[in-house]
């Protein structure tokens, strides 16, 4: 296993160096013990998903399967194969047969890696949290026998299909774990549209999928509760926010200059003034309890991921 990683992911410099911008976001080591850990989060069920595929998992829909689940009053337009005449002949109405198909779970993991993903000052990028977070749920996912499918969002949307298996958890680790440097242009992502994204995914993925949404939302607005609620009636959707240390509590570090990565603007601070720490805590403490507001009113799960986090079964075995 240990030996297939390395072969699709470079171990990072030493770490007491500056790792290279242009270096993978999980070194092999990490990988190995996201699959590892990943056994743990296997031991549970996740939700009922549905997919196109045969397979051990109860739909979470009834059609014409093998198994017996409950008979219902007869409908006009009913095929009448599906009779139970001993439930119709006891309660003097007509009752059909209802069975209960079998599916194979099918996970859909979009993996945010934008302009504002790629901060961090704890241990590493929010990219790279996310990153992580995506191994271990690919991982988890192929230990149930699941489909595992993802949408990378970057400069240039990028679509995996799904597959089974440990091969398919690795090739979608590769491309969530590729590098991610800074972006030249950042307020060139103005020009991506999260509303088309989202519509995507709604149009393209099977009815019942288990939609995971890793990403720090910083993007997330009124105008996409609506579809997020769309969204959340088809799929079971979970929101999984990566939020670094310093976005929760500015430093203390005199006057510097912050750099908006989605717009590109500039901004001067003296982060050495404790009104300014407090505002700037005040701010992103709103702005966290607005993106929590807008995803439970669309009926979305969601949890809060630091950055700096390890231990990510812990985090996750209740989601």
């Amino acid at each position: 296993m240990l030996a297939r990683i390395k072969q699709l992911v470079r171990l990072r410099a030493q770490p007491d160096r500056q790792a290279s911008v242009h270096a993978p976001l999980i070194a092999a080591a990490d990988i190995a013990g996201l699959a590892a850990q990943a056994s743990l989060l296997a031991t549970l069920p996740l939700r009922e998903v549905h997919d196109h595929h045969a397979g051990d998992w109860a739909s979470r829909w009834l059609g014409r399967g093998l198994d017996f689940e409950e008979s219902r009053l007869y409908s006009p337009g009913d095929d009448i194969r599906d009779m139970d005449w001993r439930t119709t002949a006891r309660t003097g109405r007509a009752h059909l047969k209802i069975y209960r198909e079998e599916r194979q779970p099918l996970v859909h993991l979009v993996v945010d890696r934008g302009a504002t993903m790629r901060f961090g000052t704890r241990r590493r990028l929010k990219a790279a949290q996310a990153a992580r977070v995506a191994a271990l749920l690919a991982f988890a996912t192929a230990g149930h026998n699941g489909v595992i499918g993802a949408t990378l969002w970057n400069t240039q949307d990028e679509t995996l299909p799904a597959r089974h298996g440990r091969l398919a958890a690795l090739g979608l680790i590769e491309a969530a774990a590729a590098p991610c440097p800074p972006l030249s242009d950042p307020a060139s992502t103005d020009s991506l549209h999260f509303s088309d994204r989202l519509a995507a995914l709604e149009a393209s993925l099977p009815r019942g999928t288990r939609l995971v949404l890793i990403s720090d939302f910083a993007w997330l607005a009124d105008a996409h509760e609506t579809q997020l609620a769309r969204l959340a009636e088809r799929f079971d959707v979970w929101a999984i926010q990566i939020v670094d240390a310093a976005e929760r509590a500015l430093p203390e570090m005199g006057a510097a200059c912050f750099h908006d990565m989605a717009s590109g603007q500039r901004v001067w601070l003296d982060t050495g003034e404790t009104a300014v720490r407090s505002a700037a805590r005040t701010a992103f403490a709103d702005r966290l309890a607005a993106q929590a507001a807008r995803l439970a009113r669309a009926g979305v799960r969601h949890q809060k991921v630091d950055s700096d986090a390890d231990d990510l079964v812990a985090l996750l075995a209740h989601g």
